[in-house]
């Protein structure tokens, strides 16, 4: 376990019949609790080629894409916890939506009474992009609004919940009839600035933007704009670009959009669900094989 140690995980990896020591010409697998340290890693896994699997913390692995294009290799499986954390992120964005919709940002500035504004949930056309474990969960959490769910991802292949599955390149015709677009896709290459000035000059002028992915999903300066001239109602962000979001930065102070500081899944939140994600690594690659979470080094996700 590396490159700290914490006992939640440390007894998830017992728990799931490990044995947790110092790095040695025998450790076989890797438990990677640092997001800011992946440089590390890459020189961990090229010193120790008897490694055979590596478990990394996060939900999103783009921090590690140098390592995994780095050191990839046959017969070593890397886990990520993607999905392990979906039902608060889902949650999180939840309350982004309907804090955009009900312009609670606006409300909660305001220094006097005012007149009735905001948009309802109920019946709205909503656009998912991205079909993992909080894109899933955040559709089921919407059933009780009635709305109707498209999703956006690179197959068009059926998800459960969603009216219909379109591929990433329709998106932008999708996104023109929209009254929620919510952001929970993977941050790769593919995916840099998927929402710029040409998509957001698409949304209706009633439509919000939610996102709970990565930063690197939405061009700032084009939704800044868009806020400004009132293109778009409104946004809800739990991540940015840059991130973290500098004191003072213009999005702090435009009544339509709410940011919070990447904190849709609390450490708190965090430690029992990557506690439960180790064990059951463990377990699969002790025993069962059947690991959870596999990414793919050349899709970065």
């Amino acid at each position: 376990m590396l490159p700290r140690t914490e006992d939640a995980y440390l007894e998830a990896v017992r728990d799931g019949g490990g044995e947790v020591a110092d790095l040695s010409p025998e450790t076989r697998g890797i438990v990677w609790l640092s997001i800011t340290r992946a440089a590390e890693l890459t020189d961990t896994l090229s010193a120790n080629p008897q490694v055979q699997w590596v478990q990394l913390p996060f939900a999103g692995v783009d921090a590690f894409a140098d390592t995994l294009r780095a050191c990839n290799r046959p017969g070593l499986v890397w886990t990520s916890a993607k999905g392990a954390y979906s039902q608060p992120v889902a949650e999180h964005a939840l309350a982004l939506t309907l804090a955009a919709l009900r312009e609670l940002p606006k409300r909660a500035r305001a220094t006097s009474w005012a007149s009735a504004s905001g948009l309802s949930l109920y019946g709205a056309e909503v656009v998912v992009v991205g079909a993992g474990g909080i894109a899933l969960e955040y559709i089921r959490l919407l059933q009780p609004f009635d709305v109707r769910v498209t999703v956006v991802r690179r197959s068009a292949e059926p998800v459960a919940g969603a009216a219909r599955t379109v591929t990433s390149d329709r998106l932008d015709e999708v996104i023109a009839d929209a009254d929620v677009v919510m952001l929970a896709a993977a941050s790769t290459d593919d995916t840099a600035r998927l929402i710029g000035a040409p998509q957001l000059a698409r949304m209706k002028d009633t439509a919000v933007l939610v996102n709970i992915a990565r930063g690197a999903l939405v061009d700032s300066d084009a939704l800044l704009e868009a806020l400004r001239s009132g293109s778009i109602h409104g946004a809800g962000l739990d991540v940015t670009s840059p991130e973290p979001l500098p004191d003072g930065h213009p999005l702090y102070s435009e009544e339509r959009c709410v940011i919070t500081p990447h904190t849709a899944d609390t450490p708190d939140m965090v430690r029992p669900l990557l506690a439960e994600r180790i064990r059951l690594n463990t377990e699969a690659f002790l025993r069962t094989g059947d690991f959870v979470g596999i990414v793919a080094p050349s899709s970065g996700y």
